[in-house]
């Protein structure tokens, strides 16, 4: 979905209206700081994705390791 010219400039109109000349700035302020910290989380949780995922493959790999030992090793029967 795509806006032209002419749809954006009748959206900027329509919001001028409803907010007035003084409300707009303070609008913009509002949404550059709600988009600001929406990137900030998403960072974070990339963040956390990826340190779980360290984790799990660091887990994966200790498992693995204490399994082939396990398997390496003569069963002691009496």
């Amino acid at each position: 979905m795509k806006f032209g010219t002419t749809e954006l400039i009748v959206i900027l109109v329509v919001v001028l209206i409803i907010f007035g000349p003084t409300q707009i700035p303070k609008l913009t302020k509002m949404f550059g700081k709600s988009v600001k910290s929406f990137k900030d989380g998403m960072e974070e949780t990339e963040e956390d994705v990826e340190d779980s995922s360290k984790k799990v493959k660091k887990s994966s790999k200790s498992s693995k390791k204490a399994e082939k030992q396990a398997d390496d090793e003569p069963d002691e029967e009496e």
